[in-house]
């Protein structure tokens, strides 16, 4: 019997993201929306390409949570998407009343789950989610990094034409303009980006990283990005459900980790079957410090606002 995973919003973010779960066959996947006949159509279309790409997972769209119940993991990207000239802390009133409301029936029908946070303010969101839940701090971790290093990591396979296999990247801190790109770690085989890149291209990879989200929304002009979002997210899922010990940056509840306490940011963790395993501690330049410790006090301005 396979186990369960919900993805909350039917939209492109949650409907690409619960396709690319079905796809690997690993979990069964219940897709949750508001709006009628969204997740059930979505549902059944994604279950009839089933034969055609060897996957026996079964799926069903639900406009309330009873289908979720006993999910293992449950990804989150409802909410209202970014629009052109809106930041993500724009968002965060609107999605704060819809992610409090899908947290407390998460937990009522799955309180044993791990909560994937996709909806933007992510950072705030996660806090949000773990503050409503009263779950532990490790079942309950925010998609970020992943998008973010995936994002520099093209980047930089770009700039240099090599296999993005080869691209090392880590990036930390906010999901947002508080975003801390770390491109002294960033490798390429093994060999550092500062050998191989000048300065100015270093740093132009880093700026157009930390603005990645918003390029994508200009040019869309009606939406904002989904395929690489959900496959972050996917990646996420894949390393708890198959426990495979991933270390990944997610945005995570940090208790004195990085010199920083009671905010939900970025770091390196581990992520197993039991969610954030471990928080990995890297040693940062003085500058990163500053950088990391900025963007954690953005977060808990937010929710300062959000009074949690």
């Amino acid at each position: 019997m396979r186990n369960k995973v919900t993805v909350v919003g039917a939209g492109n973010v949650g409907a690409t993201c619960a396709q690319r779960i079905a796809e690997k066959g690993y979990a069964d996947v219940v897709l949750v929306d508001i709006v009628e006949g969204l997740p059930q159509g979505k549902a059944l279309d994604m279950l009839q390409s089933d034969p055609l790409v060897a996957s026996d997972a079964k799926l069903v769209g639900a406009n309330s949570y009873e289908a979720t119940a006993g999910s293992a993991v449950v990804v989150i990207t409802s909410g209202v998407a970014r629009k052109p000239g809106m930041s993500r802390d724009d968002l965060l009133l609107t999605n704060m009343k819809i992610v409090q409301s899908v947290t407390e029936n998460i937990v009522k029908h799955s309180p044993n789950c791990i909560i994937i946070m996709v909806a933007n303010p992510l950072d705030a969101m996660t806090q949000l989610a773990l503050h409503v839940s009263k779950f532990p701090r490790n079942r309950v971790v925010g998609m970020a990094g992943i998008l973010d290093t995936a994002r520099m990591r093209t980047f930089i396979a770009q700039e240099l034409d090599v296999s993005v296999e080869d691209v090392f990247a880590l990036t930390l801190g906010g999901h947002g303009d508080t975003m801390v790109p770390l491109p002294r770690l960033a490798t390429v085989g093994g060999i550092p980006i500062t050998e191989l890149l000048p300065p100015q291209k270093v740093a132009a990879i880093v700026d157009r990283t930390v603005k990645g989200g918003g390029e994508i929304v200009a040019l869309l002009k009606t939406g904002s990005a989904y395929y690489a979002p959900s496959a972050a997210a996917v990646q996420m899922v894949e390393a708890i459900m198959l426990d495979r010990k991933r270390i990944l940056p997610c945005a995570a509840y940090l208790q004195g980790e990085y010199g920083i306490s009671g905010v939900v940011v970025g770091v390196p963790v581990k992520l197993g079957s039991k969610g954030i395993e471990k928080i990995v501690e890297i040693k940062l330049t003085a500058e990163e410090q500053a950088l990391l410790k900025k963007s954690a006090e953005a977060v808990k301005e937010l929710a300062q606002v959000m009074k949690i």
